[in-house]
């Protein structure tokens, strides 16, 4: 297989010490790399001075501006892997060029139609092999050979026995076949692409031929922005991530999906002529990255922008803005309330603030989740309501105060709880804490790992 032409964005990427200021692009969010102040790094015992570094970076080819946009946009996903020296051992099966089929049941939804196809795109793409399609029930899936047979749990009587939760799968292969089967249709698509990323490390359709493997997933969503852009979710960039394990996206930020703009259009506060700068949200747009996100298992999360007042007029209008949400888009999996675009009152993140003042904050800002909650469990108890109290004072004497938001929130609502922020650090003798993301430092900061506490007792 041909090896990857380095840039200079991989370069410093992936080899960022001693280098100010570097950035990681990843493909989903750009990662500020702090200043180091070693000028020599090593690997493997050797030494190598920053102006060496800087030489073989200037040796690299430039990448121009938005080439990675470019890439993730347009690019496929499948592109050839197979390594022609490569043979297969003793111990590996190998899917023959021609001649297997992929067995799965036609009734299945479009996230198992989408995961089959995309397997046999794969397989033809990167290692030249031609699978057909059978669809039949998978009730006597004992007996087929020659084949991958894909399928949930459901389909399959007495496969994936432990399978527990949504994305489990358990994968078996012997010389004569492969099995996928998932607790759901989201455990199979995954359960695919852990094969995919076994044939691509080996550069061939080669397998253990006595594979039995069962993966349970570790997180109920793994969530992500885009760094392209406002809406930018084109299928390649959702196809890049369901392949990468992700499972929901986060769009957009600082807007209500259905286009509303009361609270930028008539709030005089600070945060509300931020936000009366941000473009009106198409719900046609949002409506089409539902669609489209569905086919490859993502869930789609969206804001909800409201400054709550905490009067019966403000309460009203909260209740009418969710109800209208909740009819328009049953496909949202759930609400984000961030601090940044949904407050009590006065916008801020009460450094300096009495504690008096941070605890009637907290009591109110939860009590607009909780209507939040309230209206959306109304109509779809399965939606997830995540209040995000990112801004509130993260330093680390300030423990109590964060404790006390988790204390305050609804019992049917999730806490989001930021890792970093607030970390404690000393430095060459001198004190300080993170006021934003880094790679600096290694969290949970002090206020988070207190709100991890709290939340445990819920």
């Amino acid at each position: 297989m041909s090896k990857k032409n380095l840039t200079r964005r991989d370069f410093i990427g992936k080899s960022a010490t001693g280098v100010a200021g570097a950035v990681v692009s990843t493909g989903i969010s750009s990662i500020a790399v702090s200043s180091c102040r070693r000028d020599v790094y090593g690997a493997e015992g050797r030494e190598y001075s920053t102006l060496a570094f800087a030489r073989e970076v200037e040796r690299l080819p430039l990448e121009e501006p938005y080439a990675y946009h470019r890439h993730l946009s347009a690019s496929p996903v499948h592109i050839p892997r197979r390594n022609p020296e490569e043979q297969p051992k003793e111990d590996e099966m190998s899917i023959p060029g021609e001649g297997w089929k992929i067995i799965w049941n036609p009734a299945s939804f479009m996230i198992l139609q989408h995961a089959v196809h995309d397997f046999q795109d794969y397989l033809d793409k990167s290692h030249d092999v031609k699978v057909s399609f059978e669809e039949r029930s998978l009730e006597e899936w004992q007996g087929f050979n020659q084949c991958i047979m894909v399928g949930t749990k459901e389909q399959m009587p007495g496969c994936g026995l432990t399978l527990e939760s949504e994305k489990d799968y358990e994968l078996v292969v012997s010389p004569e076949r492969i099995i996928v089967c998932g607790s759901d249709e989201r455990g199979v698509m995954f359960g695919l692409y852990n094969l995919e990323a076994r044939m691509n490390l080996r550069e061939a359709p080669f397998l253990p031929g006595n594979l039995n493997s069962v993966r349970h997933s570790l997180y109920d969503t793994r969530m992500v922005l885009s760094w392209m852009g406002w809406m930018e979710f084109p299928d390649q960039l959702l196809s890049h991530l369901a392949h990468d394990g992700y499972d929901g996206i986060f769009a957009s930020v600082y807007a209500n999906p259905n286009g509303d703009r009361t609270t930028a259009e008539s709030s005089t506060e600070f945060y509300a002529r931020l936000l009366f700068l941000i473009r009106q949200q198409d719900p046609r747009q949002v409506h089409d990255l539902i669609n489209r996100a569905a086919r490859f298992g993502i869930k789609v999360y969206t804001p909800i922008i409201y400054q709550y007042l905490g009067t019966p007029e403000s309460e009203a209008g909260l209740r009418n803005l969710v109800r209208d949400l909740v009819k328009e888009f049953p496909g949202i999996r759930g609400y984000i309330l961030l601090t940044e675009g949904f407050w009590y009152k006065a916008w801020g993140g009460g450094h300096g603030a009495s504690k008096e003042y941070l605890e009637d904050w907290a009591r109110n800002w939860s009590r607009a989740a909780g209507i939040v909650e309230e209206e959306c469990h109304r109509v779809n108890p399965t939606i997830e309501i995540l209040p995000w109290e990112y801004n509130i004072d993260f330093r680390p004497e300030n423990r109590d105060v964060k404790r006390y938001f988790v204390k305050q929130l609804p019992e049917k609502t999730i806490p989001l709880l930021t890792w970093e922020n607030g970390k404690g650090f000393e430095l060459d003798g001198m004190k300080g804490y993170l006021r934003d993301y880094s790679l600096s430092q290694v969290g949970p900061a002090e206020v988070t790992d207190a709100q991890i506490d709290e939340a445990n007792k819920r």
